[in-house]
């Protein structure tokens, strides 16, 4: 039986005014307000990036721990992401580092299939790992 693909609308559009803040709607229709300070509480733009890579990990941490039957002793799986900006144009993330911390009762070497599991599952890291086209379009 091969696997089973939900498929769920995806896509955002970002809209910022003359004055004010970005604001992000999904096709679902959630929405997150964007900062633009350095030092405002919030997500800018490469947060978001960060934000996704991290949360499709933690998932995928979870969706592994249940493809290997060891979900009944997950507690929970916490990524951490962090990345380092290049200093010249082109603006760019240069390097992305994820750190995975696997809770439960689990060896070490469960431990390392969980999230080398995670790691091939999730879209935002695989993609990450390539380089996508990118489509520029405008009215």
């Amino acid at each position: 039986m091969g696997l089973k693909v939900k498929h769920r609308p995806t896509g955002a559009v970002a809209s910022v005014g003359r004055i004010g803040r970005p604001v992000v709607s999904s096709a679902t229709g959630g929405t997150i307000d964007i900062v633009t300070g350095a030092a405002e509480p919030g997500f800018n733009p490469v947060d978001l990036l960060y934000a996704s890579l991290a949360s499709c990990l933690a998932l995928s941490g979870r969706i592994a721990a249940s493809r290997l039957s060891l979900l009944n002793r997950l507690v929970g799986v916490q990524a951490s992401v962090t990345g380092e900006k290049s200093e010249e144009e082109p603006m760019r993330v240069t390097r992305i580092s994820v750190h995975l911390a696997v809770e439960g009762d689990f060896s070490a070497a469960e431990r390392a299939s969980i999230v080398h599991m995670a790691e091939e599952i999730c879209t935002v890291s695989n993609t990450l790992k390539t380089s996508p086209s990118l489509a520029l379009s405008f009215d």
